[in-house]
């Protein structure tokens, strides 16, 4: 699809502009938000047919407010024609927001891009395999040997025992792992500097254990072990088929999300439901977020319905 451009709307002088513009964009943003918007950027380059996501952003900028909205507008529908998932689509739509926004910041243009999002459904899933169903995955690890063994122990035992998001996981080098002083350094999602996550001492032995077994000198702290790549950091899509080929020797269909809903769950369950003490833990931004994981484990709406229905004679 070609953008609908009026050039007499625009405030851009040069292409150079928008171009320089997007690889500042992308660099003043975390590693893990960086590739995914280096991803979802050169998606929409594709979509308009551009040869580089900084032509197709230009593009949109000269276009003005009402050509952009015309055109993101039917990307959105495109992409929802394609069966993209909503959050996929929103995260898509989000970026190139978020890029507008920068573009109006830095004085390229004087408005900003006010597509919606399309509607999402609730989380509906929040338990996970449960702590039972970890204790289970990790028996199962186990009982295997060698050093692919020992890294997929410490790859579940860091996504459940810290609740880490996958990407957080990947971007670990072994320089983060400070097992002497008990912590780990991660980027939380969004972030650009690291922070300390204390280790726990059963995570602490299962990252000893896998840097014995890999070595200690610096590099990405999980490796794979293909021949083509032997040695290269471990890729997001590895580390969920790790979590899936694990948990189906389990019993279990789980992914390495699922071993975050099992640990929240479990860090509510002990807690008695301090969601404020739990979002520390799970670094969730929006409260309102771990509300919805609280009222699936308690069945807030069927202790209700209970108590309703008690109150009429039979």
């Amino acid at each position: 699809m070609a953008l609908p451009i009026k050039n007499e709307e625009h405030t851009l002088t040069r292409m150079y502009d928008a171009v320089t513009a997007v690889a500042a964009f992308v660099a003043s943003r975390s590693p893990s938000t960086r590739r995914a918007y280096e991803s979802d950027l050169t998606a929409f380059a594709g979509y308009v047919g551009a040869p580089s996501p900084g032509i197709a952003l230009e593009g949109l900028l000269r276009g003005g407010p009402r050509a952009a909205f015309a055109a993101v507008t039917a990307y959105k529908a495109a992409l929802r024609d394609d069966g993209l998932a909503a959050a996929t689509i929103n995260r898509r739509l989000a970026s190139l927001r978020s890029f507008v926004r920068f573009a109006r910041a830095a004085g390229l243009v004087n408005w900003v891009l006010e597509v919606e999002n399309v509607k999402t459904q609730p989380y509906r899933d929040t338990r996970g395999p449960g702590a039972s169903g970890v204790s289970d995955i990790l028996e199962v690890l186990r009982r295997r040997r060698g050093a692919k063994a020992a890294r997929d122990r410490a790859i579940v035992r860091l996504l459940y025992d810290l609740a880490l998001r996958r990407g957080e996981l990947t971007q670990l080098d072994v320089g983060d792992v400070d097992l002497s002083g008990g912590v780990v350094r991660v980027y939380g999602k969004g972030r650009t500097e690291k922070e300390e996550r204390t280790l726990p001492p059963e995570t602490a032995a299962a990252l000893d254990a896998w840097l014995d077994a890999r070595g200690r000198d610096a590099g990405p702290l999980f490796i794979n072990f293909d021949r083509a790549g032997k040695g290269g950091r471990l890729t997001g899509a590895a580390v969920y088929y790790v979590v899936k080929y694990a948990g189906k020797k389990a019993g279990y269909n789980v992914t390495p999300h699922g071993l975050r809903h099992a640990a929240i769950t479990e860090a509510l369950d002990k807690t008695g439901g301090d969601v404020r003490a739990v979002q520390k833990y799970s670094r969730h931004r929006d409260l309102e977020t771990l509300t919805v994981y609280d009222d699936t484990r308690r069945d807030l709406a069927g202790d209700i319905a209970k108590i309703v229905a008690a109150g009429v004679p039979k």
